[in-house]
């Protein structure tokens, strides 16, 4: 402990950034009952945060009420310490701005942050594709904010293609209900045997959610939410819910739809991103 405290910063903090799926095809349920899929990530601007500092013990701190021990944070902390040197620690301060049950990653994210941030603060050497299996384990989305890029997924999530999309800011609704993935996912009427797309095709025709019909028919409320979105484009929920959104080419233009939104909903308007803010701060660390 002593020498780690001699090399690494005493304290810093590290974004989580959110994520929209802007398809998710569903191709089959393999016998481990994960499902083959495939998937666009759009990586976007608005983030949580987590603030690191070496302590003698693993210690979460969250600004919104999460069992530690269920808490991802806590999990990805645990899962690197099995593989550090010795008696070490770390106090991590979770700031929440991505909402709970969304389908905007924020957990996912937040694993993916703590275990970045920690390979550095612990000083472990781990590079992106070891922390990749790591996170794997701990979440099919993890993988993908490790990756620190927009990107094509395949298979449960882990096989990432880098994509490049263009400059787009995007209104997100939050219809106020809390979707569990795998509620959806074990769905008796979920579309299981879509047909596999080409990166190039999708960039061209875009694709579908196939979540989306399940969680309207259980979800009312998310059901309403894109009915009222689709009123100024092709609204899409992102994941498995809840939040649903629609593309502008503008902030200005996402802004002014924005201000029309009913009261009884939360929005904002976050920009589209290529490259994760995670990967630049961590850069600017070292």
């Amino acid at each position: 402990m002593g020498d780690l405290r001699d090399i690494v910063d005493k304290k810093f903090t590290l974004p989580a950034p959110g994520k929209l799926n802007l398809c998710l095809n569903i191709l089959g349920r393999r016998p481990d009952g994960y499902h083959e899929l495939q998937t666009a990530f759009q990586i976007i601007s608005i983030a949580d945060s987590i603030s690191f500092e070496l302590a003698d013990s693993i210690e979460v701190i969250c600004d919104i009420d999460i069992e530690p021990h269920e808490n991802l944070v806590y999990r990805a902390a645990k899962s690197l310490l099995e593989l550090s040197a010795g008696n070490i620690g770390a106090k991590l301060s979770l700031k929440k701005n991505l909402p709970v049950g969304a389908g905007l990653g924020g957990g996912s994210s937040d694993a993916a942050t703590t275990l970045v941030g920690l390979n550095h603060l612990w000083q472990l050497g781990l590079n992106s594709a070891e922390l990749r299996r790591i996170g794997a384990v701990l979440g099919a989305d993890v993988p993908l904010f490790v990756f620190g890029h927009s990107a094509w997924a395949e298979g449960i999530g882990e096989k990432l293609s880098v994509l490049q999309l263009p400059d787009r800011y995007f209104l997100i609704l939050i219809p106020g209900c809390s979707i569990s993935s795998a509620e959806i996912f074990r769905h008796s009427d979920l579309t299981r045997d879509s047909s596999a797309i080409t990166i190039a095709r999708f960039l061209e025709y875009g694709s579908g959610n196939d979540c989306e019909a399940i969680a309207r028919k259980l979800y009312p409320e998310v059901d309403e939410a894109l009915l009222w979105l689709n009123k100024w484009g092709p609204a899409k929920m992102t994941g498995t819910g809840s939040c649903v959104f629609l593309a502008f080419e503008s902030r200005k233009e996402a802004e002014l739809v924005q201000k029309l939104v009913p009261a009884k909903w939360a929005a904002f308007v976050s920009e589209g991103l290529n490259d994760s803010p995670l990967l630049e701060a961590v850069d600017r660390l070292s």
